[in-house]
């Protein structure tokens, strides 16, 4: 099951479930999609493999399986250039 983190690792920028930005990799580091295409060029920072979209939990899953709400944050070198 899917981590759902709540926050782009580079910007910090809240990613809840459902948010039509959120991209992942299959390692599940999460990043929004203005990173992932301007500091990241659509590749994950950690393991180089694609980003693409999150999907939505379903409502009635997230009572059982919420969310994770432990923030991510890693410094990666595009990730502190001024976007």
């Amino acid at each position: 099951m899917l981590d759902l983190r709540p926050n782009c690792e580079c910007c910090d920028k809240d990613l809840p479930n459902g948010a039509s930005d959120a991209l992942i990799c299959t390692f599940e580091c999460t990043f929004c999609a203005a990173c992932a295409q301007t500091r990241l060029g659509g590749h994950c920072p950690n393991c180089g493999g694609d980003l693409v979209k999150r999907p939505t939990r379903p409502e009635r899953a997230l009572a059982k399986f919420p969310a994770s709400t432990k923030r991510v944050r890693k410094d990666h070198e595009a990730c502190r250039q001024v976007a």
